[in-house]
């Protein structure tokens, strides 16, 4: 039930049957829309029909408002109808639409909100993707949060969701993490290794790894070349580095169906050929690839660029700024070369729509994933590029040390041991993606109306005592869904109680607009809305005892008021749990 999509088709249906209905440009509603005004007071909904179709029909908008307004003064259930400003309108609704508004919340349950808005459409979304080179650090924990909220967004709306984490295990950074592991097997022989040479990976959490293949191998390894060893010790590390990470992940609750190995798009098969090079003579033979030279980039040389002859791929024809090279020097692929093969393969799995959640320092490459996309599927993929910006973290405003365990870095489940996992979801999302975040654990783990996760799950621990509380003074009374939704709304009048209802109407429109936008923040801060609403009118109850909740000598109201309070626990639950944060029932 969203009121706005209902309200915009009646105001869409009023206009329709004026007079100038049938004048040129009259046709083309699709712009009129219903929205909730910017102020309360002017009323429940606000439509900008006449702003809309004022210059088609050649009118002024004031005029063409008047005459919208008194056709929709015909609808019994607007009980107000006003012109305002240059021509918008603005419409009170009868107490009666609230009423209905609540028993749908509480008959549908966490189904209130969900839609068929993606129609079933395959959707792919690729986050983490860290390296398999050590344990997730804090710059990894947005994106993390990020992609899988959105996921979980996109599938509440209707969208077949596949959550991936592309396993970058080829290239020069695994051979440094082999090396690396292969120091600590030494060392774990009873080899004094000293300090940790540059350029390899110092953390402790190798030391298992060289303990696990001291096991496995003895001093077998000691006596091969590093060709044969460097085999086992790779793949034995990527392994071990592959479960560290999914155990990490699993500390905030994130799990991908797909590991895809880019390794796999590198190793060749039985003829010889490799689904790089699958990739390469497709693009040729649509002419999407060439031999040529690239003139040196402005500023400082990125790492792929060479003076000289290459295997190019077609970007700039597809709205990227210089044409991407295939190939390097010595015949091997670039790292580019591998994410048009790790595309090809989504979109011969069947994605038309892929997510690429991305840390801000891979901003430059939103123009070429486009590119990939445009030209791989020949126009009818949709590839969109999400940036997650940093993560500073601080304690009472002092910026946070790094941690020995990793060597370098602060990992994700320091800050997770620390604070928790709700705090961590919740406040990563409390901040659109985009935007720089500053993230203070002492701030994060204060039980006050400042720390925005203890209020909204406070909210709907409130809720849930209520609830109890009602079970225990009306013993006997049934207090399901199922009679709650069917019970006599009509003594909810009081303001604080609509306001309530109004903003709970919100939330299937919160939804289905944060999907489109894939903006998972928006729902951390329409449950911040809807707590603050909760928590005003509680404390309204403290001071007017008559606007309590419970009220043992009026079974009726109570009946009505707690309906109320299990649809705002519901919306509630239903918000935390897209954010992958818990709702508690009670909070100490």
């Amino acid at each position: 039930m969203n009121i706005f999509t209902e309200y915009t088709a009646r105001v869409q249906a009023a206009v329709a049957g004026l007079a100038l209905a049938t004048a040129p440009g009259a046709q083309d509603l699709a712009g009129i829309t219903v929205e909730s005004p910017r102020d309360p007071a002017h009323g429940d909904l606000a439509t900008n029909a006449a702003m809309v179709l004022a210059k088609p029909l050649g009118m002024k908008p004031r005029d063409l408002a008047e005459q919208i307004a008194a056709a929709l003064r015909l609808d019994a259930e607007f009980t107000e109808v006003t012109v305002a400003g240059p021509g918008f309108i603005n419409i009170r609704l009868d107490t009666a639409v609230w009423h209905r508004v609540l028993a749908a919340v509480v008959a549908r349950g966490d189904g209130f909100g969900r839609s068929a808005q993606g129609a079933g459409a395959k959707v792919n979304v690729e986050y983490v993707s860290a390296n398999p080179t050590g344990p997730m650090h804090v710059g990894h924990t947005r994106g993390a949060v990020f992609g899988d909220a959105l996921a979980n967004l996109l599938a509440y709306v209707g969208h077949d969701v596949t959550r991936e984490y592309y396993i970058n295990d080829a290239g020069s950074q695994i051979d440094t993490l082999a090396r690396s592991a292969f120091l600590r097997y030494r060392e774990a022989l009873g080899e004094d290794i000293g300090e940790i040479p540059a350029g390899l990976y110092p953390g402790d959490y190798l030391k298992p790894v060289g303990a696990a293949l001291a096991a496995a191998h003895g001093n077998a390894l000691l006596a091969m070349d590093e060709a044969a060893w460097m085999a086992i010790v790779k793949a034995a590390t990527i392994d071990a580095m592959m479960a560290l990470i999914r155990e990490d992940l699993a500390q905030l609750n994130v799990r991908h169906e797909v590991f895809f190995s880019e390794r796999t798009l590198h190793d060749r098969s039985a003829d010889g050929v490799s689904e790089i090079d699958r990739m390469l003579d497709k693009l040729r033979t649509r002419g999407l690839v060439y031999e040529g030279t690239l003139p040196p980039p402005k500023g400082e040389l990125p790492d792929d660029w060479e003076d000289r002859e290459q295997t190019l791929f077609r970007a700039t024809d597809y709205g990227d700024d210089i044409d991407r090279p295939l190939k390097k020097s010595d015949g091997s692929y670039t790292y580019f070369a591998a994410d048009v093969a790790y595309f090809l393969s989504k979109y011969e799995r069947g994605f038309k729509e892929m997510v690429y959640v991305l840390g801000a320092d891979h901003g430059g490459y939103v123009k070429r994933l486009e590119a990939v996309g445009k030209a791989v599927s020949g126009g009818e993929s949709r590839v969109i590029v999400r940036l997650c910006q940093l993560v500073k973290l601080y304690r009472a405003g002092e910026p946070v040390r790094m941690s020995k365990r990793s060597g370098d870095f602060v990992t994700l489940r320091d800050v997770v041991e620390e604070v928790g996992r709700d705090p961590v979801r919740f406040m990563m999302l409390f901040r659109k993606n985009e935007a720089a975040l500053d993230f203070d654990f002492q701030k994060v783990t204060e039980q006050s109306k400042d720390n925005p996760v203890f209020y909204v799950q406070y909210g709907h621990a409130r809720c849930c005592s209520v609830l109890r509380q009602a079970g225990e003074e009306l013993k006997g009374a049934d207090l399901s869904d199922a009679v709650l939704s069917a019970t006599d709304l009509s003594g909810l009048t009081d303001s604080g109680e609509l306001e309530l209802i109004a903003k709970m109407a919100e939330w299937p429109k919160v939804v289905a607009a944060a999907a489109e936008a894939h903006e998972p923040h928006r729902v951390a801060f329409f449950l911040h809305e809807l707590a603050s609403s909760l928590h005003a009118h509680w404390n309204r109850g403290k001071e007017m005892p008559q606007l309590r909740f419970i009220n043992p000598e009026n079974t009726q109201l109570t009946l009505a008021r707690l309906a109320l309070v299990r649809a705002v626990s519901l919306v509630l639950a239903s918000g935390l749990t897209l954010l992958g944060v818990d709702a508690p029932r009670e909070m100490r």
